[in-house]
C-alpha cells in the first residue's frame, strides 16, 4: 500500500469506518455509511487504502458525481497500482445514422476485465452504471482465446469475428477490425492499446505478436490472446428478423409519414443485412436480459459514491432526459413502445447501492434518500499552494516540522529531488528521498521525505502529516516541467516530415507521370514480355485509345493528380507521343522561375534588413508562462521555444505556426506577445473579423490580467471616438497590445515602436490587404497562425524560405466531434438539439442565408418555446452583434443561428453541438474550421452535416462531405488542406498568375518544379535524379496472393520505390516478412532491382539490360577515365567501352556469381571511383 493511503489508514476514523463495514458485510438490511471531512487528496488517498482492502471477493465500483472526479480518481488510483478503469457514458444512437464506436470500446474493455476477473476497481458515473449493455453471457459466447500451438481454421476465425461486431478490412487501422493476408490474421480487440498478428502455418497458430499500427511492424511477442467482442449490441439473424418483424407491425399502424419514412429506411437496412446503427432502439428486443452495468456486479460488492447529493440530482436529471426521451419517440410514432426502454431507472440504482455494502464520500455531512449506518469525519485540508521560489518552500516545510509533523513533498524528477534534499538540509531539516514513490513505507516526525508522484497535496490535522505536491505550484513545478517536455518534443520528428500526403490513389483516379502527361489510373496487371518475365505494371489511360504500361519500380514517376477539374469532374487527357505536354512543362518552369526569383528576393530583402534581437526570456516571462492553467503539449513547448530563438536574432522573424482548430496557437502567440512587451515593445495582433478581434481581446485580457500590460481593441465593435483615443494611446506608446482587423493597416493607425506582428489566418485576407501587410511587416517580426495551411505557404516552409513550427497534438482532455453527415431530417436535428440543452449546453445552428435568417430562428423559437435563441451575421449592427456575442460567451444565449461568421476562432467552451444546413454547398476547409468551434472543452461535441432531402449531391459534394466524415480527429487539418485542394482545384491559393499553370501539369509536379526553381535562384543546384530502366531475366513482381489488396500493392510499389540503400532494402524486406509472411522470390527480386536502379540513377546510367553472359550498361555521358579504373579492377576483357553516339558499356560476369549482386557489385565500384574524383 502507498503511504498517502497507510497513513489514512491510522486514522482513528478509518479502523471505525471498516468495523462497520464488517458488520455491514453480515446483515441482510444494510446502510450505507457516510465519510465526510476528505479533501480531493486525502479522499483519493482514502479510496485507494479502501480499495486495498479487498472487503469482497468482486472488483470495487466507484460512481462519481461528473466525469472529472472519475477521471481524476481513476488516474490516482492507476498511480498507486490498482488495476482501475473508467466505465464512461454511451450516447445511444436512436436514428438510422452512422457514428464512432470508441466509447463502446472503451466500455467493452472494462467489461472484459470484470468478467476475466483483471480489474480492482471500475470508477464510473450514475447514467453510465444504468445504460443497458451487453449481457454477461453473450460477450462470454462472443470471445475467445487464442494461443500457439493451438489449431484454428482461419477462415472460421473469420465468421466468428463477423458475428462479434468487428468489421473485415484490407489494413487495420483501428480498434474493432481485422484482416486477412494470406496465413496472417491481425485484430485489434478494444480491451487491448495495440493491435495483435497471429501468423498460421496450415491450420497451426505459429506465432501472436502485438505490432504498431502507424507502421504496421512487430513489438512484441506474447504468445496468446483473448478476442472479445467489438461492439455492445451484436445483431444476429433472429435479432434481425425479430426487428423486421416489430418494425413492419408498427408500419401498419397509423403514424405520421415522416416516422413511416423512417421506420422503412430502418426495415430496408435490417432486411438487407446492412450495418445497423440504430440498434439502441431496439436495444430491449435484441437483449431481453436487459443489462446493465451494475448487474455485472455480484452481490456483497463494495461501492462508493463520492458526493452523494450531486449523484441524486445527476440521477433526477438523467431519468426525465430519458424518459422524455422515450416519451418523444414513442408519440412520433418512430420508437415501439413494447421495446422503448435502454436503460434501467433510478430505482434500480438505489436499490443496487442498498444491496452492497456502500460508502458515501461527501464533503459536508447531507441528507441520503435511505437509513444510514454512521457518519465518520475526517480532519483534512488542502495544504496551501507552495509559494512562488524554493526558500519561501523552505519556510512552510519548517513550520510542519516545528508543529512535529511528517512532511512528504512530491515533485516531477529526480533532478528536483536532489535540489530539495540539498536546500531543505542546509535549512536544517532532517530529509530523505526516495525516487520510487511506491517504495516509502514510513516518514518519522519532524522528518520531510521527497519522492516522485502526482497528486494533489493535503493535510491530515489529527495525525500531523503534510503532503506538499509542487505540481500544484505553477511557477516551481511547471518550470522544471517545461524543461523535460522540450526534451521530449526536441526528439520528435521536424515540421517538414510530419507534412504528409494523404492522397491514396484508386482506380478511376487522374495521376500525372512526370515524362508523359496527365492520364487515368486503370488499375495494376501483370505482363510477361517477350522473355518470359513477369511483372506488374500501371495501366493509365491516355486521350484516344493511347495506354501507357508503368513498370511499378518506376512507380515513383507517377503521382495522383491534385488540381482542379471541370464541372462534371472530367480533366482534359494528355496525348502520348504529342507535344502539348513537354509544352506545358516548359511554359510552367519558365513562369515557376521569375515567381521564384521574386520569392527569393522578397525573403533575401527580409534577411538583409536589420532586425531587433530580443533579450532572453526573464523572470516575468517564466512567471506568466507559469500562469496557463492547462498543461502545454509537447508541440506547443517547442514552437513557443522555435519562436522566442527566432525573436532573440537579429533578423527578423518570418515564421508559420501551423495547428489545428483547437491546438492551442493562441497561447504560443500570446507568449511571443509578452515577450515582446516584456522587451518594451508594441505587438499587433491582426485577425479577419470582429468576432475573431473581440475573441483574442477577451482572452488575452484574462491571460495577463495579473501583469501591467495596457492591451486594446481596434474593430467596428468601437466607436468612432474610441477608435481615435485608441490610436492617439497606440502613437503616444501608451498601448502595448493591439488587436484588431483590416483596420490595423489603415494608414492612420501609427506605432511608437512596433516589434512583433502576429496574423491569423492569413489566407483569409484579401489580396489589397496582403500588400499593406508587406509594407507593414517589412522590419519587425511576423508570426502567422494557420489551422488549414495554404499549399504555397507549406512549400514555402518545405523550400527553407519561411520557417514553420506544427502543433500536432491535441489537448490530453479534448475528445473527437462526432461528427454525423445526413440529409436533413427535422426529428434528429431536434432531437439533437434537445439532447444539448437538457444536459446544459449551446447550440450553434448555422444557416447561412441573411435573409431568411430570422424565418428559421422563429421556426425554432416554436420548437424550443423555453430557449433563448438569437441571430448573428454579418451584416448586423456593430452594438447588437457585440451584445449578442456577450451573451453566447456567458451563456445566457441557448441556440445561436449564424451564418458562417462564426468560422474563425470563436471558443464558446459550453457550445458542443453544431447544426450545419447545405452543408454541400461549402467547401471543405470551411466546414473544418467551423466544426473546431464545438468540443473546445472536455465534453464530448456533435457536429451534424445536412444537405437537403432528396437532393442528389455533385461528385465534388459527396467527396467534401465524405472527407468531413472521415477526418474527424483532431490534427486533420493538414489531411484536410491537400483533400480540399484536391476536389476543388488550387482555387485562388497560388494566385492568378500561377492558378492556371498549377492546373495544367497538376499541384505535385507544379511544386517539385518550384522547389527545384527556388534552389537554383539560392545557387544550389538541384539534384539531378534521372530514371533508369532496368531489364533482369527474371519475375519482379508483387502476386495477388502474396497481398490481395491492390491499394496495398501499390504502397508497397510506392516504398520500394523510394530505396537508395541496402538499409532500406533490408528494412522494407522485414517490414514485408512481418506484415505479409515470408516474400517470394518475384518480390525478393523487385527489391534487389529496386536497390540496383538507386545505384544506376546515381551513376547516372539510364538502362541496364541482363545479357547471356553478364549486363550492358548505357551511362547518360561516358567517363572514360572512370572506366578506364574499372576495367583494371576487373580481369582482362570483363568490361568494354563502347564509344558510339549511344555509348554503352558491356560487363561480362565470368566469376559465376548470380547477376543480381554481379551488377550491383559493379556498380557500388563505380560510385567509389567517381567519388574519389569528387
Amino acid at each position: 500500500m502507498n503511504i498517502l493511503s497507510s497513513r489514512i489508514r491510522e486514522e482513528r476514523e478509518y479502523g471505525q469506518l471498516l468495523e462497520n463495514l464488517s458488520v455491514q458485510m453480515k446483515i441482510e438490511n444494510r446502510a450505507p455509511i457516510m465519510v465526510t471531512g476528505l479533501c480531493e487528496g486525502a479522499r483519493n488517498a482514502f479510496l485507494a487504502a479502501l480499495v486495498c482492502e479487498k472487503i469482497t471477493s468482486s472488483p470495487a465500483l466507484i460512481v462519481a458525481h461528473d466525469e472529472k472526479t472519475a477521471n481524476i480518481i481513476n488516474a490516482f488510483l492507476s498511480g498507486v497500482g490498482l488495476r482501475s478503469m473508467v466505465y464512461p457514458v454511451r450516447d445511444p444512437v436512436l436514428y438510422n445514422i452512422v457514428s464512432s464506436h470508441d466509447t463502446e470500446h472503451e466500455r467493452i474493455a472494462v467489461l472484459t476485465a470484470i468478467a476475466e476477473d483483471d480489474v480492482d476497481v471500475v470508477v464510473t458515473v450514475p447514467d453510465a452504471a444504468l445504460q443497458y449493455t451487453i449481457p454477461r453471457g453473450r460477450l462470454e459466447k462472443a470471445t475467445m482465446t487464442l494461443s500457439e500451438g493451438e489449431s484454428a481454421d482461419i477462415g472460421e476465425l473469420a465468421k466468428f469475428l463477423v458475428s462479434a461486431g468487428y468489421v473485415r478490412e484490407a489494413l487495420v487501422d483501428g480498434k474493432g477490425q481485422f484482416s486477412v493476408r494470406g496465413g496472417i490474421l491481425d485484430i485489434f480487440p478494444p480491451q487491448l492499446s495495440s493491435p495483435v498478428r497471429i501468423e498460421f502455418f496450415g491450420d497451426d497458430i505459429d506465432s501472436i505478436y502485438s505490432f504498431d499500427l502507424m507502421t504496421q511492424r512487430r513489438t512484441s511477442d506474447i504468445g496468446k490472446v483473448t478476442v472479445t467482442c467489438a461492439r455492445e449490441i451484436l445483431i444476429d439473424e433472429n435479432a434481425r428478423a425479430k426487428m423486421s418483424s416489430v418494425i413492419s407491425a408498427q408500419l401498419k399502424k397509423n403514424i405520421p409519414a415522416e416516422a413511416r419514412e423512417s421506420l422503412m429506411h430502418e426495415k430496408d437496412a435490417v432486411d438487407a443485412g446492412l450495418e445497423i446503427a440504430f440498434s439502441d432502439k431496439y436495444i430491449s428486443l435484441i437483449y431481453p436480459e436487459c443489462t446493465a452495468l451494475i448487474d455485472w456486479f455480484c452481490e456483497d460488492t463494495l461501492v462508493v459514491m463520492t458526493e452523494s447529493s450531486s449523484v441524486e440530482e445527476r440521477l433526477k436529471a438523467y431519468v426525465w432526459h430519458y424518459e422524455e426521451t422515450v416519451k418523444e419517440l414513442i408519440s412520433s410514432g418512430v420508437m415501439i413502445s413494447r421495446y422503448s426502454a435502454f436503460s434501467e431507472d433510478a430505482e434500480d440504482f438505489y436499490s443496487f447501492v442498498q444491496r452492497n455494502p456502500a460508502v458515501l464520500v461527501n464533503s459536508f455531512v447531507s441528507q441520503y434518500r435511505e437509513r444510514i449506518s454512521g457518519i465518520y469525519s475526517f480532519e483534512s485540508r488542502k495544504t496551501a499552494s507552495p509559494t512562488e521560489n524554493y526558500a519561501a518552500l523552505v519556510e512552510d516545510v519548517s513550520g510542519y516540522v516545528t508543529a512535529g509533523a511528517s512532511i512528504l513533498i512530491l515533485c516531477e524528477n529526480e533532478v528536483e529531488i536532489n535540489n530539495l534534499v540539498k536546500l531543505l538540509g542546509d535549512g536544517g531539516i532532517s530529509v530523505a528521498a526516495a525516487s520510487d514513490f511506491m517504495k516509502i513505507k514510513d516518514i518519522p516526525r519532524r522528518c520531510a521525505y521527497i519522492s516522485c508522484f502526482d497528486a494533489e497535496g493535503f493535510e491530515l490535522i489529527r495525525s500531523r502529516f503534510a503532503c506538499i505536491s509542487l505540481r500544484e505550484n505553477q511557477s516551481l513545478a511547471k518550470r522544471k516541467l517545461t524543461v523535460r517536455k522540450l526534451k521530449n518534443a526536441r526528439s520528435t520528428r521536424s515540421a517538414k516530415e510530419k507534412i504528409l500526403s494523404y492522397a491514396d490513389l484508386e482506380v478511376g483516379d487522374y495521376v500525372v507521370h512526370v515524362t508523359h502527361g496527365i492520364g487515368r489510373y486503370m488499375g495494376l496487371e501483370s505482363i510477361r514480355n517477350y522473355d518470359g518475365v513477369c511483372r506488374d505494371h500501371m495501366k493509365i489511360q491516355y486521350a484516344g485509345t493511347d495506354v501507357l504500361y508503368v513498370p511499378c519500380e518506376q512507380i515513383d514517376l507517377v503521382s495522383k493528380y491534385i488540381g482542379a477539374r471541370a464541372d462534371d469532374g472530367m480533366l482534359h487527357l494528355s496525348k502520348l507521343g504529342g507535344t502539348e505536354w513537354s509544352r506545358a512543362k516548359s511554359k510552367v518552369k519558365a513562369e515557376v522561375k521569375e515567381m521564384a526569383k521574386e520569392l527569393i528576393e522578397l525573403y533575401a530583402e527580409r534577411l538583409r534588413r536589420p532586425g531587433y534581437a530580443f533579450p532572453k526570456d526573464g523572470e516575468m516571462q517564466r512567471e506568466f508562462e507559469s500562469t496557463f492553467e492547462y498543461d502545454e503539449t509537447d508541440g506547443q513547448l517547442a514552437a513557443a521555444e522555435d519562436i522566442k530563438s527566432d525573436m532573440e536574432r537579429s533578423v527578423p522573424m518570418d515564421r508559420l505556426l501551423c495547428g489545428d482548430v483547437g491546438f492551442g496557437k493562441t497561447e504560443v502567440a500570446l507568449r511571443a506577445a509578452f515577450k515582446a512587451v516584456e522587451a518594451g515593445k508594441q505587438v499587433a495582433i491582426l485577425v479577419p473579423t470582429t468576432i475573431l478581434a473581440m475573441q483574442h481581446y477577451q482572452t488575452a485580457i484574462s491571460r495577463m490580467r495579473a501583469f501591467p500590460i495596457k492591451i486594446s481593441l481596434l474593430s467596428r465593435f468601437r466607436t468612432s471616438k474610441e477608435q481615435e483615443a485608441t490610436l492617439r494611446a497606440l502613437k503616444r506608446g501608451d498601448v502595448d497590445i493591439i488587436i484588431g482587423t483590416h483596420r490595423l493597416l489603415s494608414s492612420d493607425v501609427q506605432f511608437k515602436d512596433l516589434g512583433l506582428l502576429i496574423v491569423d489566418e492569413e489566407q483569409r485576407f484579401g489580396v489589397a490587404h496582403k500588400e499593406k501587410l508587406k509594407q507593414f511587416s517589412k522590419n519587425v517580426d511576423v508570426l502567422t497562425l494557420t489551422a488549414t495551411p495554404i499549399p504555397r505557404t507549406l512549400n514555402m516552409a518545405m523550400s527553407s524560405i519561411r520557417d514553420m513550427s506544427v502543433l500536432d497534438e491535441a489537448p490530453s482532455d479534448r475528445l473527437p466531434v462526432q461528427t454525423y453527415v445526413l440529409e436533413h431530417d427535422d426529428i434528429v436535428i431536434n432531437e439533437a438539439i434537445r439532447r444539448e440543452l437538457r444536459r446544459g449546453g449551446q447550440v450553434f445552428y448555422l444557416h447561412n442565408r441573411v435573409d431568411t435568417i430570422v424565418q428559421k430562428a422563429m421556426r425554432l423559437r416554436n420548437e424550443f418555446p423555453d430557449a433563448v435563441i438569437e441571430t448573428a451575421h454579418g451584416q448586423m449592427e456593430k452594438e447588437e452583434l457585440s451584445a449578442i456575442w456577450q451573451g453566447m460567451v456567458s451563456g445566457d444565449i441557448d441556440i445561436l443561428v449564424c451564418t458562417t461568421i462564426i468560422e474563425t476562432g470563436v471558443d464558446v467552451p459550453n457550445a458542443n453541438t453544431l447544426i450545419i444546413e447545405n452543408a454541400d454547398k461549402m467547401g471543405l476547409s470551411q466546414l473544418h474550421q467551423i466544426r473546431g468551434r464545438v468540443g473546445r472543452s472536455s465534453r464530448r461535441a456533435y457536429a451534424y452535416f445536412t444537405y437537403p432531402h432528396s437532393k442528389s449531391l455533385s461528385e465534388i459534394a459527396t467527396k467534401r462531405l465524405q472527407a468531413i466524415r472521415d477526418f474527424t480527429e483532431f490534427g486533420s487539418g493538414f489531411k484536410i488542406a491537400l483533400r480540399d485542394l484536391e476536389i476543388r482545384g488550387a482555387g485562388d491559393l497560388l494566385g492568378a498568375r500561377q492558378h492556371g499553370h498549377m492546373e495544367s501539369i497538376g499541384y505535385d509536379l507544379y511544386i517539385k518544379i518550384l522547389n527545384e526553381a527556388v534552389l537554383e535562384e539560392k545557387g544550389e543546384k538541384p539534384k539531378e535524379r534521372a530514371d533508369c530502366t532496368v531489364n533482369i531475366g527474371r519475375d519482379s513482381y508483387i502476386p495477388e496472393s502474396y497481398i490481395e489488396d491492390p491499394a496495398q500493392r501499390i504502397d508497397v510499389y510506392k516504398k520500394i520505390a523510394t530505396v537508395e540503400t541496402e538499409q532500406d532494402m533490408d528494412d522494407i524486406a522485414a517490414e514485408l516478412l512481418d506484415r505479409y509472411g515470408d516474400l517470394p522470390p518475384s518480390v525478393e527480386t523487385l527489391l534487389s532491382i529496386s536497390l540496383l536502379r538507386a545505384l544506376a540513377i546515381d551513376c547516372a546510367f539510364v538502362q541496364i539490360d541482363q545479357t547471356e553472359d553478364g549486363a550492358v550498361i548505357y551511362p547518360k555521358y561516358l567517363d572514360i577515365a572512370a572506366w578506364s579504373e574499372m576495367i583494371a579492377l576487373y580481369p582482362k576483357k570483363s568490361i568494354t567501352v563502347i564509344a558510339s553516339a549511344k555509348p554503352s558499356v558491356r560487363c561480362k560476369n565470368k566469376s559465376g556469381e548470380p547477376i543480381l549482386p554481379f551488377i550491383c557489385g559493379l556498380l557500388k565500384k563505380y560510385i567509389q571511383i567517381k567519388s574519389k574524383k569528387e
